[in-house]
């Protein structure tokens, strides 16, 4: 916390609790999937495939590859080389907020899987898009770099 300031020492690691986030954050996918919907050169299985891959190719670069304070922290570079994810929550495991951005990305798995009529390559595609955002979200990948990568 800055001298005489109110604010947190590192804004990442509590905005996601604040009130209303996880409703914007839903209605923005919806928002999302509305738009998607509404080319009409695509079908709504290709529609469900690219809302989940939008969603987690956003949900991986922004929780699991950018790190650091998006703000001059007064910890003294503590959080410099800490992903997204990793200062959320000042990095305890299984609070709401965690638990509910793991969830997301599944549960939109299951709603592609569904909509798509289990199409195997639809299927495929997906299944990998969310197993590398969930991967990362596991407490025993907590500040592991996986063959260097993003490691400075």
């Amino acid at each position: 916390m800055l001298v005489g300031g109110h604010g947190e020492h590192n804004p990442n690691a509590k905005y996601l609790k604040s009130r209303g986030l996880w409703l914007s954050y839903t209605i923005g996918m919806l928002v999302l999937h509305l738009i998607l919907l509404s080319v009409p050169v695509l079908s709504v299985p290709m529609v469900w495939t690219l809302t989940n891959l939008i969603h987690n190719a956003f949900h991986f670069v922004f929780l699991h590859t950018l790190k650091g304070s998006p703000w001059i922290a007064p910890d003294q570079g503590d959080c410099s080389r800490l992903t997204h994810w990793e200062q959320i929550d000042d990095g305890k495991q299984f609070t709401k907020t965690r638990k509910f951005l793991t969830l997301v990305p599944v549960v939109l798995f299951f709603l592609t899987c569904f909509y798509t009529n289990n199409d195997p390559n639809h299927f495929a595609i997906n299944f990998i898009s969310v197993t590398l955002v969930t991967l990362p979200k596991l407490p025993q990948f907590h500040e592991v770099r996986l063959f260097g990568i993003n490691k400075y």
